[in-house]
Parts: C-alpha cells; sequence; structure tokens
C-alpha cells in the first residue's frame, strides 16, 4: 500500500525561496582587509576565531598566529577574537589596517558559542536547558556510536550500552515521554538523521544537547525526547594540516564462576535425591568449560586521517576512517569505513559550502544468546558429539536434559550478516543580503542501502531442535530522506539592544522500501562444505515486501531578545505538518518562551568573589509523532476467497483486518525549567543547576481488541496514555589554569521520577512479566510474591498460619522457601504479589578529572546509578534446582547439616523453590564504575622538529576495569529493549573491560 501526501503550496514556497538567494547575489559590498596577529603569554595561538562582529566574515588565524579578513567597513568595524580557555575580546578597528590582540586566559567557557537548531548562541546567554559536551571527552573513550560514550558527561541523560561489536547505546533525555524506543532527534550538520554505528565518531566536532521545550522547540513535532546536534569537523585559513589518530584496544568479557563436573554432580545428584527421581546418567569424565568456548579476548583497531586546511576565502576538512571490532563472542565482528569531505567558500556576501559523508559497514551478529546458555548447558556435556546431526554435543533426555545451545554449534551453524552503505550530507548557501540580514538554503539528503542475510546450515545445537533443512533468507532495505531547509536570520543591536529573529521553512520526505526472498533446501558443496548461499538455489520460495513513505512540511520563528547583557528573552514556535496522522490532525503548533536574568550585571550586585550569576526559567511544548507511516489508515486483506453458490465456487473478496484511528493525533509534551548559572573565584568555579517538569499527554500505545471486533491485523494505535517526569540536574566544575600543574574536575548529579498520570480508557494498571504499570506509580515497578526465609523444620511449617488458624504451606520441607501470606486467605496465590521496588535509580553521579603537567596528561572519568531493584534473571536459572544447568561455584543449599543459608533445598522438577515470580532474584543494582581512565604524553617539540611533526601524542588507557557494587550479575549496567521492564536482566550483554594504546600526531 502507497499513499501520498501532497503539499503543492508549500513546496512552490520551499523552492522559491530557494531560488531567493541567486536574484540577490549581484549585491557587493566594499571590503578592507585587516591584518594581524594573536598570540598569549607563551606566544602564537593557532586556531583563533576572528570574527567581524554582526556579519557572517570570519577566519581563524595560522600556524604563526597571523589572520587576515576582509571588513566591510573598516571605520566602524569591530572584530570579535575567540578561543577555546581564553576570554574572548572586541576590538575596534578604527580605520587600522594591522590589529594586533593578546588574549587571557579564562578558567571559564561562558564565551564558548553554542550550536542551537538554526543558529548560534553564546552559552552565557543561554535561557534553556543545553548541556554542551566537548569531543574529545567523546573520542578519548572506545566505542562504536556516540551515544555510549556520553554517559556520565552530561546531566539528564541516560545512557545504557553493551559490549557486542556493532551495538547502538540507548540514551533517554529526561526520562520516559512515552512507551516507544524514546530516542532523542539527531541533528548532524544541520541535517535530521541519525549517530548510529555508521557514522564516525572521530569527525565531531561539537556536540551540544537540548533538554528543554525552550531549546528543543525549534524541531517540533520530532523534539520531545530531546534533541542531540553534532557540528563535524571543518578546516582552517593556513596550509594544509594532516592529523592522525590511531588505537588498538584489547577487550574481554565478565564471566561468571560456575561448577564444574565434580560440584555440579554432587548438587545435581542432590535435587534428584529430595525429588525422589532417578539420578540422570551424566558424563562425569567430560568437564567442559563452556564460557572458554562461546567467549574469547576481543580486539579493536580504529584508524583515522584527515587532511584541513584553506585559506580565508575557502576551507576543507577530508578524513577517512576505519574501525574493526572482533567480538568477544565466537563468530561476531564488526567493520565500518568511513569518509567525510566538508568544505566551505565565500565571495563577497555570497558563501556556499558542503557537508558529506559515505559509510560501508558489515556486522557479523550473534545468534543465539551465549550469556544465558553458558550457564544453561552442563559442565558434563562434550563441545562435540559424533552421534548428533552436525556433530555437536547438547542435551540428552538420559544423561543431560537441558535445552541449552551449544554455542559454538550455533555459532557455525548460523551465519547473520548485516551490511549497509550509507551516504548523508547537504549543500548549502548563504547570502548576506545586508549587514543584519543573511538567507540560507540548505538541500539535505541521506539514502541508505541494507542487505541482510541469514542462512541456517543443517545440524543442531539443543536437545528436541525440530528439523529444518538449510534454509537461507535475504533482505534488501532501501531508505531516504530528502530535507530542504530555508531560514532568514536578522542580527542587529541597537545600543544596549540586541535582537536576533530566525524565520525558516522546511521539508522532508521519507521512503523505505524492503524486499525479502527465502528459500530451503539450499544445496552444499559436498567436498568443501560451502553452500552456495544464492537465492537461485533451493526450493519452496517465499517473497514478501513493502514500502513506506512520510511527509513533513514545517514553518517556524525564533526571537532572541538582549538587553544590557542583563535581560534575556527567547521565543520560538513551529507548525508541523505531517502525513502519518488523519486528514483533521495532521498540522500541530509548539511553542516556547524563556527568560533569564543575569543579576551579576545589575548595578546593585557587588561581589568580588561572584562572577557572573544568572537566573532563567521556560515553558513550552514539544510534539513526537513515532508510529508508523499508515497506522491512521485501515488495511485491508484483499487475497480472501469464500465458497459460494451450488457448486461452492470459490470468490474473492477483501477483508478489513485491522481497525483504524482516523482521531491519531500528537503526542504531546509540556515542560517547565526553572535553572540558575554561576561563576566563582574569577570564573574558576562553575554551576549549573536545573529543577524540570514535563507531562506528555496523549501518548500513543496499542490498545488490545478482541478478533471478534474485525481487528485481526494487530492491535491499533490509540492516544491513551498520560506520563509526568520531574527530575533535578548539577553540574560543578572547577578549572584551574594559572600554575604549570592544570588540572580540572566536574562533578554532576541527575535526579528523576517517572510517574503514569493515566492509561487511557477507565484502564489503571497494565501487568507486563514481573511488573506491574500503575496510575499513579512509576513505569514497570516490580510486583511478585515476598519471601520470608526458609522453613528450618517441620514444627515452623505446621504453625505458619494466618489469622483463621490454615496452615499457609501445607506441603512444605524443611529447606523450602516460606512466602508471605499478604492477602490473609491461608493460601500462596497470585493475590499475595505486591509492589517490592522501582528499577529507576534515585539519582545518577558523574565525576570527571583532567590534569596536566608539561607533556604529561591524565584523565580519569567515574559514573555511579544509586537506587535502583533489579532482577538477576541469570542467577533465577543457576539457583532454582528445578530444571538442569550449572549452578553457581560454592553454592550451598539447605541441608539438616548445612541449615545456615539462604540457599532453599536442592529439589528437582518442582517450581516450590524455584519460582520466577519472586522478590529472591530481585538485588540492589546501585554501582559505581570507573568508566574511563587514561595517561598520555605530548612528545616534546624539540624531537617533533627533527621529524617534521608539529604535535604527537601517545596515549594508554582504560574503560569499566574497576566496578563497585553488589549486584552478582555480571554487570549492573545492562540494558534491555523493554519499556515495562527496565530492570530485567536476563542475559543482558555486558560492558567490556577494553585497555587500549592510542597514537596521535599531525604535521
Amino acid at each position: 500500500m502507497k499513499k501520498k501526501l501532497h503539499f503543492s503550496k508549500e513546496l512552490k514556497l520551499c523552492f522559491i525561496l530557494s531560488s531567493l538567494f541567486i536574484l540577490c547575489c549581484q549585491a557587493v559590498f566594499a571590503q578592507s582587509n585587516i591584518t594581524g596577529t594573536v598570540s598569549d603569554k607563551s606566544g602564537p595561538l593557532i586556531g583563533v576565531g576572528v570574527q567581524v562582529k554582526g556579519t557572517s566574515a570570519s577566519t581563524t588565524t595560522s600556524q604563526n598566529g597571523a589572520y587576515t579578513i576582509s571588513v566591510p567597513n573598516a571605520g566602524n568595524a569591530v572584530l570579535v577574537f575567540s578561543y577555546i580557555g581564553y576570554t574572548t575580546q572586541e576590538v575596534a578597528v578604527n580605520g587600522r589596517s594591522t590589529v594586533n590582540v593578546s588574549l587571557v586566559e579564562s578558567a571559564s567557557d561562558l564565551s564558548e558559542v553554542v550550536v542551537v537548531g538554526y543558529g548560534t548562541q553564546k552559552k552565557k546567554d543561554l535561557t534553556g536547558a543545553i548541556s554542551i559536551v566537548k569531543a574529545s571527552d567523546v573520542q578519548k573513550r572506545q566505542g562504536t556510536t556516540v551515544a555510549e560514550s556520553l554517559q556520565g558527561l552530561a546531566t539528564g541523560i541516560r545512557v545504557r550500552g553493551g559490549g557486542q561489536p556493532g551495538s547502538e547505546a540507548q540514551i533517554q533525555i529526561r526520562g520516559l515521554k512515552n512507551f516507544g524506543a524514546n530516542n532523542p532527534l539527531y541533528v548532524i550538520d544541520g541535517l535530521v538523521t541519525s549517530a548510529n554505528r555508521d557514522f564516525n565518531p572521530a569527525d565531531i566536532e561539537s556536540i551540544q544537547i537540548l533538554k528543554d521545550a525552550s531549546a528543543a522547540a525549534i524541531y517540533g513535532s520530532r523534539a520531545a525526547n530531546g534533541v542531540i546536534i553534532i557540528t563535524t569537523k571543518r578546516g582552517l585559513d593556513g596550509p594544509m594540516k594532516i592529523e592522525f589518530s590511531g588505537k588498538s584496544s584489547l577487550q574481554t568479557i565478565p564471566r561468571y564462576d560456575l561448577a564444574e563436573t565434580e560440584e555440579f554432580s554432587r548438587l545435581n545428584f542432590m535435587a534428584y535425591d529430595n525429588a525422589k527421581i532417578n539420578r540422570q546418567q551424566l558424563d562425569l569424565n567430560t568437564n567442559t568449560d563452556w564460557q572458554d568456548v562461546a567467549f574469547r579476548t576481543g580486539n579493536v583497531q580504529d584508524y583515522n586521517l584527515s587532511f584541513s586546511g584553506g585559506s580565508k576565502d575557502a576551507t576543507y576538512f577530508v578524513s577517512g576512517g576505519y574501525f574493526g571490532n572482533k567480538g568477544t563472542v565466537i563468530s561476531t565482528d564488526f567493520d565500518r569505513l568511513s569518509f567525510r569531505v566538508n568544505t566551505k567558500g565565500t565571495k563577497g556576501i555570497f558563501t556556499i559550502g558542503e557537508n558529506l559523508a559515505i559509510s560501508s559497514s558489515k556486522n557479523n551478529e550473534m545468534s543465539g544468546n551465549p550469556i544465558l546458555d553458558v550457564v544453561r548447558m552442563l559442565p558434563t556435556i562434550p563441545v562435540y558429539d559424533a552421534g548428533h546431526p552436525g556433530g555437536y554435543g547438547y542435551g540428552d533426555e538420559a544423561k543431560a536434559r537441558t535445552f541449552g545451545t551449544n554455542p559454538l554449534a550455533i555459532a557455525n551453524l548460523e551465519d547473520r550478516i548485516n551490511q549497509n552503505l550509507r551516504i548523508r550530507g547537504n549543500l548549502f548557501a548563504e547570502l548576506q543580503l545586508l549587514k543584519p540580514l543573511k538567507f540560507r538554503t540548505s538541500l539535505g539528503y541521506e539514502t541508505s542501502r541494507d542487505h541482510y542475510t541469514y542462512l541456517k546450515k543443517d545440524g543442531f545445537w539443543t536437545l528436541n531442535q525440530a528439523y529444518d533443512p538449510a534454509i537461507l533468507n535475504e533482505n534488501r532495505g532501501e531508505s531516504s530522506t530528502v530535507l530542504i531547509e530555508n531560514t532568514l536570520t536578522f542580527n542587529k543591536e541597537f545600543g544596549k539592544h540586541s535582537l536576533t529573529v530566525i524565520g525558516g521553512q522546511s521539508y522532508q520526505k521519507d521512503n523505505y522500501a524492503l524486499m525479502w526472498g527465502t528459500k530451503r533446501n539450499i544445496l552444499q558443496n559436498s567436498t568443501t562444505g560451502h553452500y552456495y548461499d544464492v537465492l537461485d538455489q533451493g526450493n519452496e520460495a517465499q517473497t514478501g515486501g513493502y514500502r513506506n513513505r512520510a511527509d513533513l512540511i514545517s514553518y517556524f520563528g525564533r526571537l532572541e531578545y538582549n538587553y544590557a547583557d542583563k535581560y534575556l528573552l527567547n521565543a520560538v514556535i513551529r507548525t508541523d505538518g505531517v502525513s502519518r496522522f488523519g486528514p483533521d490532525y495532521k498540522f500541530g503548533s509548539f511553542p516556547s518562551v524563556s527568560g533569564a536574568w543575569r543579576i551579576s550585571k545589575e548595578d546593585f550586585f557587588k561581589s568580588s568573589w561572584i562572577d557572573d550569576l544568572k537566573i532563567r526559567a521556560n515553558y513550552g511544548t514539544l510534539g513526537s509523532s513515532d508510529i508508523g507511516a499508515y497506522e491512521y489508515m485501515a488495511f485491508v486483506n484483499t487475497f480472501s476467497t469464500i465458497p459460494m453458490g451450488p457448486n461452492q465456487n470459490l470468490q474473492s473478496g477483501s477483508t478489513q483486518v485491522q481497525l483504524a484511528n482516523r482521531d491519531l493525533h500528537w503526542e504531546e509534551v509540556t515542560q517547565q525549567n526553572y535553572g540558575i548559572d554561576a561563576a566563582f573565584l574569577h570564573n574558576k568555579l562553575s554551576i549549573s543547576a536545573e529543577y524540570f517538569i514535563s507531562k506528555t499527554d496523549g501518548v500513543l500505545i496499542r490498545y488490545p481488541l478482541l478478533i471478534s471486533t474485525g481487528n485481526d491485523g494487530g492491535n491499533p494505535f490509540v492516544n491513551g496514555g498520560i506520563l509526568g517526569n520531574r527530575g533535578f540536574e548539577f553540574t560543578a566544575s572547577y578549572v584551574e589554569n594559572s600554575s604549570e600543574f592544570k588540572y580540572n574536575v566536574t562533578a554532576n548529579l541527575t535526579t528523576l521520577n517517572n510517574k503514569v498520570l493515566g492509561l487511557g480508557y477507565n484502564k489503571n494498571k497494565t501487568f507486563v512479566g514481573n511488573t506491574v504499570t500503575e496510575v499513579g506509580q512509576p513505569i514497570g515497578m516490580w510486583y511478585v510474591l515476598q519471601t520470608d526465609g526458609l522453613f528450618q523444620n517441620a514444627n515452623e511449617v505446621a504453625s505458619y498460619k494466618n489469622a483463621n488458624g490454615k496452615v499457609i504451606q501445607p506441603a512444605a520441607q524443611p529447606g523450602d522457601i516460606r512466602y508471605k501470606d499478604n492477602d490473609g486467605d491461608g493460601e500462596i496465590t497470585n493475590k499475595d504479589k505486591v509492589v517490592v521496588g522501582s528499577p529507576w535509580a534515585d539519582y545518577e553521579l558523574g565525576l570527571n578529572i583532567g590534569a596536566a603537567y608539561k607533556g604529561f596528561e591524565f584523565s580519569m572519568d567515574w559514573f555511579g546509578s544509586f537506587g535502583s531493584k533489579v532482577f538477576n534473571g541469570p542467577r533465577s536459572v543457576m539457583d532454582n534446582f528445578s530444571d538442569n544447568s550449572n549452578y553457581r561455584a560454592g553454592v550451598q543449599p539447605w541441608t539438616p547439616e548445612n541449615p545456615n543459608t539462604s540457599v532453599p533445598r536442592a529439589f528437582y522438577s518442582s517450581t516450590i523453590n524455584a519460582r520466577g515470580d519472586t522478590d529472591r532474584w530481585l538485588e540492589n543494582g546501585s554501582f559505581a564504575r570507573m568508566k574511563y581512565i587514561g595517561i598520555s604524553y605530548n612528545i616534546p617539540n624539540t624531537l617533533l622538529k627533527r621529524i617534521g611533526f608539529n604535535n604527537a601524542k601517545v596515549i594508554l588507557s582504560g574503560q569499566n576495569l574497576i566496578t563497585i557494587t553488589k549486584y552478582t550479575g555480571l554487570d549492573p549496567e545492562f540494558s534491555n529493549g523493554s519499556v515495562f521492564e527496565k530492570g530485567f536482566d536476563f542475559g543482558a550483554f555486558p560492558n567490556l573491560r577494553t585497555v587500549s594504546l592510542g597514537l596521535n600526531f599531525g604535521f
């Protein structure tokens, strides 16, 4: 099914505006060249930004600190000199042709220019909640994606990653806004896209995280989950610079401490004996360490090379990168090749540029779940067994009754390959119509080609596996995005008044198409064993596919007002029209307003130790339309037939198979934010604090309906939920750069409380697994039976009665678990389940420390999460004794001779002590982890001159080397894909310990 949404008038306007700058290119302003040098107390500074105030004319200093810039009016022009770590200076030209400047170091970065939606602002002038992350802090960590390297570097974001090759971390900004993926919107160089595993983090110049409505409202209907703006590197005025970075890493996976054959057999025989069941005929001559079979030492190779340079009129940046990850699980790996070209040129009032990125990746994906299978497989099972089809060892009804999967067998008998080619970029042009007025147009395009193949070979990997012949499945997907945007920016100062107004229009079209085919009985070369993995082999062909399209047309505007650097006002509105909703609900508007008061600029404010003090507040709305392209339409099956007439002839027909909801509309997030920013002690100490409140109305959820209603194609979406979030964020930084020993410390704190305010349709609660989501409570609270120790003797069993004298657990034996009869009816049933804890942390902390002395630099990052309760799924397998899985080494189940234990008696083939819906498996999920530690040495200049290098650095680093926690699973920092079971660990892939050696140099 393919539906089109036409925006003919809007598209005409889009192209008219795009052509406007061409008609105005004839205007030319008189230009004067100003030259000079920029230095500090140590000498010339390279890469200092030089800008003509109030215009787009800018350049940077070259190798010797020199610059040349064209100035429209040298008599009245003001040059702005900015450099990270230094106080920004504004210098009037006053008709001079040479202007030399000496910059002064500053511990504060308040003058840093921050990229916001469709423009920039100085950090000190922000009125919204925006976190700025240094690209160097992200790039020093070894990560496949940007998101996994952000953890602990900013407040208000929750990041959970995994160590699989090609895995992508989960990131939430200020909590759950809906019941979907909650992924933020990524904007890279103005292009709405994704910073997934196909994006090279080494290309990043700056990262800004827009967390509240006033900051993100400029992106309207897509910004409900926050916005991450990434700007990639640019060339600088000067000779060509060549930069290389290389890093080689070793990775190890954490392991369980499991029983070997002697201990396992003793415990297993005990469980069978207690159940009065004949023992298994265990193979006591085999002692397989399944973790040795499934796991290995992984490695990462990460290399990047870039070329950059230019003149005052044109700059370029070209980079190439290779990222290769051999996984810590057998038969897993990920490879990525990336290439980028960013250029920009200026001629008079006209500027044109482009950003182009190409990536090619291949991911050999993991089959099964070896994290859990190394527990489920018994040490008495051999790796290979010639008596089994395929030749691998696995469960046996007589001597090893387990349905665990042989991890080597499934890795060798299944091939899952995911390949991707992605091209993305944009072409932009700017026209300085007047000194305060600039027009910009941008054409963005992204296309992706996905190719997934699955080959299942002949053979088995688990007990009682149904036979399937060799199968080949092949999927090919193609996506494309076209983004056309036009903005007009007015920027003018009137004495103490400063005004910036931005107006714009945007059109985006997304297409996606998928086709797939499957064949069975794939042929195999009897000599080599190779399978002919092409779809012209085999038989029983099946094919399928679909195609989607979504359109988005938008109009937006922003007003920024600044009076005397004391009173700041920011107002934004965006109107979006989207094809995903029905005719009456396609358009929505998302306004916001924010203000700030810089108290430190008031005449009455007198303080020698407070350098800057600003309070701010904002209120606004954001939206989300994260549903399929055609959810408001009815789905019709045209393949149905019915026998009719005396001869019962088949007649074709059509049937509606999914009910449609034409009243679907936006999820709307309303947010409030109150903040304070301050700097002390000559800007050495800075703090920022935020308190926010958000509410999501009309949360899109699938509502379950009976098939008898005609709903046979999946539950339709409804706007049925209301969610709320409240939180507090605090960041404090101290920087000391005045001595030869330089250091900095940053600490941040985030608290977050989510609450379900409504589930819609008079629904009060919903149950998923061992959780309950109830109105008035956070999402996914633990809802289980409570345990109360172990029965130590028959008298305790007999005396455990309710108020009416009824024995509550009459079938229990000494050593069994005592369950709490919370409803007092004398029985243990589901009615006794209660809420016993939350999977959500009370607060999360980040601590980042850096120091430098002469040529040495040191960096260390810590992250901690505290107050959550999590479900240890692997332990519920190892410790239940009711099934045949391996056990924890050293576990001590209850026996008459060993009554002082919390582990109940071993009992096979009964859930009396092995229920999965009890608080026995809940543990404290708090942890503190050293995310990164690194030391580097900068090669001395005297040595560099001999080899012709400008800089060179050697770095030794480690990640996840220390974890402090009471959690007994592999990793307290696990992630899963369920919104309702965020605290459930059932074999989640853990974070890896990584040791890296790197070399960076440039010339």
